[in-house]
């Protein structure tokens, strides 16, 4: 995983995404996602090119599935992303980087 992009679990996603009083994007995704991989490099990208304006993680539903049953995450990959403590966008599936990119900036 890149330096920039965080690893959440359910542990410290209280601690490191909802109480966070930077918006944070978060990747939902499993292993064996071929998607989740595809879009794992833009994330990395996004890490890199947002850094300082906003926090950048993973968390693997396979070893961490309370948070996403919580957030009634029914498909991978999903990006989401919180601010203040709260979902301001959810983007469901394989997204190409100018999307991600547009639905951060709208909450910068």
């Amino acid at each position: 995983m890149a330096e920039n992009v965080l690893e959440f679990t359910d542990d410290n996603f209280q601690t490191e995404v909802v109480k966070s009083a930077t918006p944070v994007l978060v990747d939902f995704w499993a292993p064996w996602c071929g998607p989740c991989r595809m879009i794992a490099p833009v994330v990395e990208e996004l890490a890199n090119e947002y850094q300082g304006k906003i926090r950048v993680g993973k968390i693997n539903t396979d070893d961490n599935p309370k948070i996403p049953s919580d957030l009634g995450i029914s498909g991978i990959p999903t990006l989401m992303l919180f601010k203040g403590g709260e979902v301001v966008e959810r983007l469901v599936g394989l997204q190409q980087k100018p999307r991600i990119a547009s639905a951060i900036d709208k909450h910068l």
